[in-house]
């Protein structure tokens, strides 16, 4: 396929309208797989397909877009750097959206591949792509954005690469975007910042730079915005984030701000905020650390969660944080944590047996089974288990395989089982035949159907 593809090149060369050139080069390029084509097109002469965007023809300008949308995926990124520089600067202030897209397109996923070395960066950054694409970000936010993306991902494969980013300014520039007055570009800023944050080397250049105490002070700044609700659950996710990579104790002590503001969200009943805060106590709490950091506020942070209470879709949040803030694994199970999780499902209600059961009995699937997460949460331990065996019907209605229909349901109620069936008190608690009949449960999997025979007599109605 190289020789047709060479000779079609040559051919649009020589043509005064090469419309139909194109047509049948654009054929053979889709009809070669990009292994086949990286071998067709390593030598050729692509500087005549880029050549040709010049021109206000709309028919040729997609035709060569398609063409060169295929052939680009076939160079490798350091040839692409090098040997097409300034056609992808030239095309990144192209007139025509469908041009400047397929060049940013194919800038990114080049810069994205050349960071993940060091012979890749050194060629990355004497392209100077990245400076033209600063020069790009001003004509349009859409554009912007992708850039900020790019620079994040790059930046996080390794300190080395940071570093590059950091040099070019453009990191400088996304972290000036928190402090903006366009609540939504600052909402943007904060996204990638928390993915800059994924990284340890991230998080350092962070805190040397004096942004994670910038964000708890917009967190402070946020009370009093009118518009806060657009940006604070960003600036949330990334404290929660921080405390689960690094240390919730550490983060909750030093910006304490962050979890005042979220149990603030949680009650507040604000669709965007209190979500986001049910998650984020759920995430924090699912850690050892995480529940004694919670702990320490002196209240039951369950009955916080509780009074979170709304629609049906909230109601779930609820139910998913609770079941995250009661897990306590075998493993980690010691007895100041056993009483924690048990002071904190008795802080629920009265009657909590009975409250997350009558939860798992309504008409709403998502109820079922988060009712039924909770019930699973706390099945492995001993405290649970006696409370479970000393509440009229339960036992029963566990091993009752007509409770709950539908596939999830069915899935939650086996792992129910098979997390009553991981602690060792549990045989000693239910008792030899009820262990058994939860040991056969399990055997038989959760989709088991008993077999049900009838014998029909002849004449019977």
């Amino acid at each position: 396929m190289a020789a047709p593809i060479e000779s079609l090149l040559n051919e649009i060369c020589e043509s005064e309208d090469p419309i139909e050139e194109l047509k049948s080069l654009r054929t053979a390029v889709l009809a070669t797989p990009v292994s086949g084509l990286r071998q067709a097109v390593s030598g050729a002469r692509l500087e005549i397909i880029f050549g040709l965007l010049n021109t206000n023809d709309k028919e040729q300008i997609e035709v060569c877009v398609e063409i060169l949308s295929r052939v680009l995926q076939a160079l490798e990124p350091i040839q692409l750097a090098q040997n097409y520089k300034t056609a992808l600067q030239s095309g990144l202030n192209h007139p025509n959206d469908s041009v400047r897209l397929l060049t940013l397109t194919q800038a990114i996923a080049a810069l994205s591949k050349l960071s993940n070395t060091k012979a890749g960066l050194d060629a990355l950054f004497r392209s100077d792509l990245l400076n033209k694409l600063k020069d790009v970000m001003l004509t349009n936010d859409i554009i912007r954005y992708r850039v900020y993306e790019l620079i994040v991902e790059v930046s996080t494969v390794s300190p080395v690469s940071l570093g590059y980013c950091a040099n070019s300014g453009l990191i400088s520039q996304m972290l000036e975007e928190l402090t903006g007055d366009d609540v939504l570009v600052r909402a943007t800023a904060i996204e990638m910042v928390t993915s800059l944050a994924q990284s340890q080397h991230g998080r350092q250049y962070l805190a040397q730079q004096g942004i994670i105490d910038k964000i708890s002070n917009m967190i402070i700044a946020a009370e009093s915005d009118p518009f806060s609700s657009l940006y604070l659950p960003g600036l949330v996710k990334f404290f929660g984030s921080l405390a689960i990579m690094d240390s919730p104790q550490q983060v909750c002590e030093k910006y304490p701000v962050f979890l005042e503001v979220v149990f603030s969200m949680a009650i507040n009943l604000d669709p965007t905020l209190t979500p986001v805060a049910l998650d984020t106590l759920g995430v924090l709490g699912r850690t050892v650390e995480g529940k004694q950091v919670l702990q320490k506020t002196g209240s039951c942070v369950c009955e916080r969660i509780l009074a979170a209470d709304g629609a049906t879709e909230l109601r779930v949040r609820c139910l998913e944080a609770l079941a995250q803030l009661l897990t306590l694994p075998v493993e980690q199970q010691t007895d100041d944590l056993l009483l924690l999780t048990e002071s904190w499902f008795n802080c629920l209600s009265s009657q909590p047996m009975l409250m997350i059961r009558n939860i798992s009995t309504q008409p709403f699937p998502e109820l079922h089974c988060s009712a039924l997460r909770i019930f699973t949460a706390i099945g492995c331990q001993s405290w649970a288990q006696q409370l479970m065996m000393d509440t009229p019907g339960f036992v029963e209605w566990v091993m009752d395989r007509s409770v709950g229909t539908g596939k999830e349901a069915k899935d939650c109620k086996f792992e129910l089982v098979g997390a009553l069936l991981s602690s060792s008190s549990i045989q000693e608690i239910f008792g030899a035949h009820n262990y058994l009949k939860l040991k056969t449960y399990l055997n038989e999997g959760p989709y088991y159907v008993n077999a049900v025979s009838s014998v029909t007599t002849e004449g019977a109605d």
